[in-house]
C-alpha cells in the first residue's frame, strides 16, 4: 500500500518506482481503487502507472470531480463500493501476481467509501505492508509523524519513507529534512526520487528507478 503525507507528495511516481524494483522478481500489478479528477479518455494515475513502467495496471472507481473520493461521489450522487468489496478485489489479484501495489489515494484517512472507510482500513484488512510518500520541504517532519503515528494506532507498522519529489537543487530545509525525517518518524528512508522523474520515457524511467532506493 502507497499512501502519503497528503495530495502531490508523489505516490503515483513511487508507485511505478516501486513496481519497477518489485519486477525484478516477479509478475506486479499496480491497483488504483478510486480515481478522482478524470474525464473520459483522461490517463488518471494506474494509467500513468502503466506509461512509465509498462507495468500491469486497475483501476476499479472514476471519478470526474478533483476531491476526495466520498466527496466527489455525493456530489453527483454516484455509488462507491464499501471498503471490503476493494479488499476482495485486491486479495484476487493477490493469486495471480508476486507483487499487488495498491495507491491510495491523498492521505492516509481519505475516505474511499461512504460509510467512512479510509485507506488505513483498507491497509488493515489487507494486512499490507504500506509506504509513506513524504514531502521533502518544510512542514514535512509533522506530517510524516502524524501519518505514521496513525498508522501505528491501527496495528501498522510502516515498511519505510519515501521522498517523492527530491529537488535539484535543494535548501537547508530539504536537506536537514531528509536527514531528520527516518529519525522523528522512527521508519527508515527507503527511496528519494529526483524532481520530474514522472516526465520520464519508459526506457529512461525503468533504467533510472532502482537507483533511488537505499
Amino acid at each position: 500500500m502507497v499512501t502519503g503525507t497528503g495530495t502531490e507528495v508523489g505516490k503515483t511516481v513511487a508507485a511505478a518506482a516501486l513496481a519497477v524494483r518489485a519486477a525484478a522478481s516477479g509478475s506486479v500489478v499496480v491497483v488504483k481503487p478510486v480515481q478522482t479528477g478524470v474525464l473520459p479518455g483522461d490517463l488518471g494515475d494506474a494509467g500513468e502507472v502503466h506509461r512509465l513502467t509498462g507495468a500491469q495496471t486497475q483501476e476499479f472507481t472514476s471519478l470526474r470531480d478533483p476531491l476526495a473520493p466520498d466527496t466527489a461521489a455525493r456530489l453527483r450522487g454516484e455509488r462507491l463500493p464499501p471498503i471490503e468489496e476493494y479488499a476482495d478485489r485486491i486479495r484476487v489479484l493477490t493469486d495471480f501476481h508476486d507483487t499487488v501495489i495498491v495507491e491510495g489515494a491523498g492521505g492516509l484517512l481519505v475516505r474511499l467509501d461512504l460509510e467512512g472507510g479510509t485507506i488505513a482500513e483498507l491497509a488493515s484488512s489487507l494486512a499490507a505492508e504500506v509506504v509513506v510518500v513524504a514531502s521533502a520541504a518544510l512542514g514535512t517532519l509533522n506530517h510524516t509523524e502524524l501519518t505514521v503515528q496513525a498508522l501505528r494506532t491501527r496495528g501498522l507498522e510502516p515498511a519505510g519513507l519515501i521522498i517523492g519529489s527530491w529537488p535539484e537543487q535543494p535548501g537547508l530545509a530539504e536537506t536537514c529534512n531528509a536527514e531528520d525525517l527516518p529519525r522523528v518518524a522512527g521508519v527508515p528512508l527507503i527511496a528519494t526520487i529526483p524532481a520530474g522523474s514522472g516526465s520520464l520515457s519508459r526506457e529512461a524511467f525503468v533504467s533510472r528507478a532502482p537507483e533511488w532506493f537505499a
